[in-house]
Parts: structure tokens; C-alpha cells; sequence
């Protein structure tokens, strides 16, 4: 079975059940506390925690996905056997009440069974199950063990654990979480001991497959727990580890998802896989989730979601290199990662150029510092924090690359005089970004008012023409133009200028209320806001809002209507750095 037979089977199993299918959601998660989206239930967090209708916005309280997953703290592993960063999440979930019999702890289990050996036929013999043992005052799964008993599986393989196996969620600070039970696969005493178990920390050879979350719980500030007003089943599979046990494979790397990234990699590397594991892996790993970041609007940079990129593209590059590989040698294996993922993630394709531009780009940059770097850094006897950012600052090495290095080299780093070395230069920095991302420069100057609001127009004009990808990275306002940075990796054409123009005007002419609402930032962003500084933001927010267009966090001030801005003129755009493309306008 390859991996689409099986994405397929996975759907179609809980359609004919009645279960509505959801999209994945972007990498880039509604939560402002999360970095990215690391589950399938992050998008139906409100629903989980009953602040949102359910049946209203996807007509079931049973849904099905295969979502998109990112998980950062993985970056480390990659090489091995079983980690990835990039990675698919199946899941299934049965959201609050439903008139016609919601499903909890004894249908989640009943169709995990079913599905498992029933439409994979996976041995049940070999099916372990762990329970949630009781832990910080929440009791002992009793329901789950009877359920799995009266199911079929016997005590002897019914384990019980910890919070920390056992209990998941929420995946912010706060929110909707409970006690879990996970399906584990017994792959045989060749993958290690003879006598364990589940959890073993000792070997690979039993392979947690799929997580069944029994959400009655909600976390609060204060870490207590109290109930939720309804319950919920959130259940998660790892795709990748799946399709290796039903493709008999010691590893996802040696499944159908990454045969043709890796055969790509020895054509142009010369090596084979199989004597070098470890480097073909992270090459393959890396240029996957950067693929798929890129193509949900994320771009290169040192800070947050951008930074992830850039150590990934770097690394690649890095152990690239190891093998022995061309320069620019990334764009060759991007097709690869499209052509695999098309069908069922489609903004893969529709973003290739784009996806193709940032890499280049990136390698490019990247290329040009890392032999030098790389000898500067053969020099060193010992690694100083100052010298780590050094190798940071000029030579764009991610600190994880200078530990990697040091690390094979026998040095250890002060990581501790890194970070002060870093905090000095972000403290000359942020006041410098005061200034480039200041806005409105004369704050009691009409005309810098009307232009301040052209701004969100054009913002959100630029990513209804050109895509949601485009993110504010900077704006200057003077009572006569204003200027607009945003991430984009193209030249504008003639045509796209003129959409953007047209839109804008087109909105001015509308006479659209400008509304102003205080909240906090986290609910700003839940409720659409877009917020692209987020190390500027106060925990109490402003929201303007163009009437069913624009809705953007930002301290003001505004027109009251837009036709008081009068008509728009783009009079140039033009490149303002790698990915970022500046547009210079006026209100005539």
C-alpha cells in the first residue's frame, strides 16, 4: 500500500461514516502563543472548548483530516529512523453533543479497531494499548481499560502511564486537553529487546501509531484543570510511522513519500542512501518542510516561523555540501516534493515558482558566506560566545549549525555568552526597526492619516492579487507618498499593478466604514486580525477594520471612511532586499 492508497482508505473510512472532511490548515496556526501548527486539532480548538458552532461551520460534529504538522523540536533527531519535521497528522474527532449519538471513549476505539485491522489488516496480536494511570489529581482511565478489554485486547496488554505519555494537550498554555490512550505496534524482536514493551526507551520496537485523546478537560491560567462543558474525541495518527509498518520498512525514509527526493539526491550527489543514511535524510527531511513553509507564506529570516526556514534551508545546504553536491543543488529536488503532495495539498503547486524563487534565493545568500565560514571556523581552537556570533552575524550560521560543528569537532560552546552577544545586537536592532516600522511619522497630519489607511488597503489588495503568502514587512509615511515593504519574491507585472491599483480605488469609491475595536492580541488574532510584529504588540490591542475587506492590528490612527482618501496612484515597485519587494504610492 503507498502512501496515497492509504491517505485515501484513511478518508474514505470516516466518510462513509458520516464524518465531514476538513482541510488542513496552514502551517502558519490562528494561535499567536504557538509558533506553528504541530496537530491536526489546532484548527478546532474553539470548537473543542464549545465557543464555537460546529455543525454550523462544517454541517458535523464528526470531521476527518489529514493535516499539515510541523513540529520544531525534532530538528535535532533528523536522521535517524523515526523523526521528521515536517510530517502529516490522520485524525478523526467527535465534537460536544450530537442528537444522534455522539461518539466518546468507546467509538473512538471501536473505529480505531476497525480500521486497523479491519480495512489495513494489521495483526491484532500484535496490538498494544496504553491507559492514563492518574496524575495530578485526575483519576485513572477505568473506562478505557474495560473498553479495551471487553474489545479484545488482553489485560497483559493493556499498560498504564503517566501524564507525560498518557495525558495530552493543550498545546497552548491554556485550553481543551485530556487523558489519552495510544495504539502501539509489536514490529518483532528484530527491531529490539525481547522482553519489553510500549515506551520503550531501550529500543524501536514497538511503534506508536495512532493516539486517541479523550478531551473532557480544560487547562487553565493557573495550571489546575477543570471540566469541559462537553466532551470531545481528538484522535491523531503519524502518517509517515504508519505507512513504514504497513510497508514493512524500518523507516518512513525507505517508503514511496521519499524515493523520489532520494533517488534525485544520489543521481546528483554520486553517493548511495544506504551508506549515507544520516545526510540523505536531513537533505530530504529539510527540503520537504521548507517546500511546504514557503507555500503557506512563510519566508527566510531571524526571527520565528522565518528563522525555522532558514536554519532548515541551511542545514540542507550544509550537509549537501558533506555529500559532495553541486551549488544551488536545492531547486533540482523541489519538483520532486510537488509531484509527490500535489493532489492533496494543491498549494504546493500553485506556489512552485514562488517555492523555487525563495530557495535560490536563500542557497544563494547562503552559499556565498559558508566555505568561508566553514574555514573561519576550522581556525578556532575554542568557541567563545562572541566568536559563535560572529559565525551568526557574518557569516549566517544558525547557533544549532556552530553547536553541530563544534560538536563533531570536540568543542564545546558558552551558549550562555552567545545569547548575551545576541540580546545586545536585537536591542540596536529593535530600535532601529522603531523607526523603519514606525508608520505614520506625523501622527496629527491628515494627509499622513489618509495615507496610513491606504496602507491596509493595499496590503490586503496586494494578497488578494498576488496571494496570502505577502506579509507587511515594513512601512514610511510622509504627508506626500508612502512606502510598503512586503515578502514577495517577484517583480510585479504591469497587469498585477493595476489589479492592486483597481482594488484599492475600488474600495475608496465604496465609501467602506473604518471601525476601530480594543481587545486583547491573542483574540485579535483568533478573530482574523493580521499582526506580522509581533514582538511590538502590547497585550492589549487595536483592530481596524474595512468593512468586509481588511482587518489589521495596528495602533492608528485612521480616516473615518475610505473616501475621504481620494484616488490612488502606485508610482513605483521595485526589490528592497532578498524576498522583499517595495511599492512607493500616492493619494491624488
Amino acid at each position: 500500500m503507498d502512501s496515497k492508497e492509504l491517505r485515501h482508505k484513511f478518508l474514505e473510512f470516516f466518510i462513509k461514516d458520516g464524518h465531514a472532511v476538513v482541510s488542513s490548515s496552514s502551517l502558519l496556526p490562528a494561535d499567536p502563543s504557538v509558533l506553528l501548527t504541530t496537530a491536526g486539532m489546532q484548527q478546532f480548538v474553539p470548537y473543542l472548548s464549545g465557543q464555537k458552532d460546529v455543525v454550523k461551520d462544517f454541517g458535523s460534529r464528526h470531521l476527518v483530516s489529514s493535516q499539515k504538522c510541523f513540529r520544531t523540536v525534532d530538528i535535532d533527531n533528523i536522521g535517524d529512523d523515526t523523526h521528521h519535521t515536517f510530517f502529516e497528522m490522520l485524525g478523526n474527532w467527535s465534537v460536544g453533543v450530537d442528537e444522534k449519538g455522539n461518539y466518546f471513549k468507546e467509538g473512538a476505539i471501536k473505529y480505531a479497531l476497525d480500521f486497523f485491522i479491519n480495512e489495513l489488516g494489521l495483526d491484532k496480536e500484535r496490538i498494544y494499548v496504553t491507559v492514563f494511570k492518574g496524575e495530578n489529581n485526575i483519576p485513572k482511565d477505568e473506562e478505557a481499560i474495560r473498553i479495551w478489554s471487553e474489545s479484545g485486547i488482553p489485560q497483559e496488554r493493556i499498560k498504564e502511564f503517566g501524564a507525560e505519555d498518557n495525558f495530552w494537550g493543550p498545546t497552548a498554555q491554556t485550553g481543551p486537553c485530556g487523558p489519552s490512550s495510544e495504539i502501539h505496534y509489536d514490529r518483532g524482536e528484530e527491531y529490539g529487546c525481547k522482553d519489553c514493551g510500549p515506551n520503550c526507551d531501550k529500543c524501536k520496537r514497538f511503534v506508536e501509531l495512532w493516539n486517541l485523546v479523550f478531551m473532557e478537560y480544560n487547562k487553565k491560567q493557573d495550571g489546575s484543570y477543570e471540566k469541559l462543558p462537553q466532551t470531545n474525541i481528538d484522535t491523531g495518527i503519524g502518517f509517515e510511522r504508519l505507512l513504514a509498518v504497513l510497508e514493512k520498512k524500518s523507516s518512513a525514509y525507505e517508503t514511496d513519500l521519499f524515493s523520489g527526493i532520494l533517488g534525485k539526491i544520489e543521481e546528483l550527489s554520486g553517493e548511495k542512501y544506504e551508506s549515507r543514511k544520516k545526510e540523505f535524510r536531513i537533505v530530504a527531511d529539510h527540503t520537504r518542510g521548507a517546500c511546504f513553509l514557503i507555500a503557506d507564506g512563510i519566508l527566510p529570516s531571524n526571527v520565528e516561523q522565518g528563522y525555522i526556514l532558514r536554519r532548515l534551508l541551511r542545514r540542507a545546504i550544509r550537509y549537501g555540501k558533506v555529500l559532495n553536491m553541486r551549488k544551488n543543488f536545492l531547486a533540482d529536488l523541489i519538483p520532486e516534493v510537488i509531484e509527490k503532495y500535489r493532489e492533496i495539498y494543491p498549494e504546493l503547486e500553485s506556489n512552485e515558482s514562488n517555492i523555487i524563487q525563495v530557495i535560490a534565493k536563500e542557497e544563494e545568500k547562503f552559499e556565498a558566506t559558508l566555505e568561508r565560514g566553514l574555514k573561519e571556523f576550522e581556525r578556532l581552537d575554542e568557541l567563545t560566545g562572541e566568536k559563535a556570533f560572529d559565525l551568526y552575524q557574518s557569516y549566517g550560521f544558525p547557533l544549532e549549525l556552530t553547536e553541530e560543528l563544534a560538536k563533531e569537532k570536540g568543542i564545546k560552546l558558552n551558549r550562555g555568552e552567545f545569547e548575551k552577544a545576541l540580546k545586545k545586537h536585537q536591542d540596536i536592532s529593535r530600535a532601529g526597526a522603531e523607526a523603519k516600522f514606525g508608520g505614520v511619522g506625523e501622527r496629527d497630519n491628515y494627509d499622513s492619516v489618509k495615507l496610513h489607511t491606504a496602507t491596509h488597503l493595499l496590503h490586503q489588495s496586494l494578497r488578494t492579487v498576488l496571494g496570502e503568502h505577502v506579509r507587511q514587512m515594513g512601512s514610511d509615511i510622509t504627508p506626500k507618498r508612502l512606502r510598503f515593504d512586503f515578502s514577495h519574491t517577484g517583480k510585479m507585472t504591469d497587469d498585477e499593478k493595476k489589479k492592486v491599483e483597481d482594488i484599492v480605488n475600488e474600495k475608496i469609491k465604496e465609501d467602506l466604514e473604518v471601525k476601530r475595536e480594543e481587545m486583547n492580541y491573542e483574540d485579535a488574532v483568533r478573530s482574523g486580525a493580521l499582526a506580522f510584529f509581533k514582538e511590538k504588540y502590547p497585550e492589549k490591542v487595536s483592530v481596524y477594520s474595512i468593512k468586509g475587506f481588511s482587518r489589521e492590528i495596528c495602533a492608528g490612527p485612521h480616516v473615518n471612511r475610505t473616501s475621504e482618501l481620494g484616488h490612488f496612484k502606485i508610482e513605483k515597485e521595485e526589490s528592497s532586499g532578498a524576498g522583499i519587494r517595495r511599492i512607493r504610492a500616492v493619494l491624488e
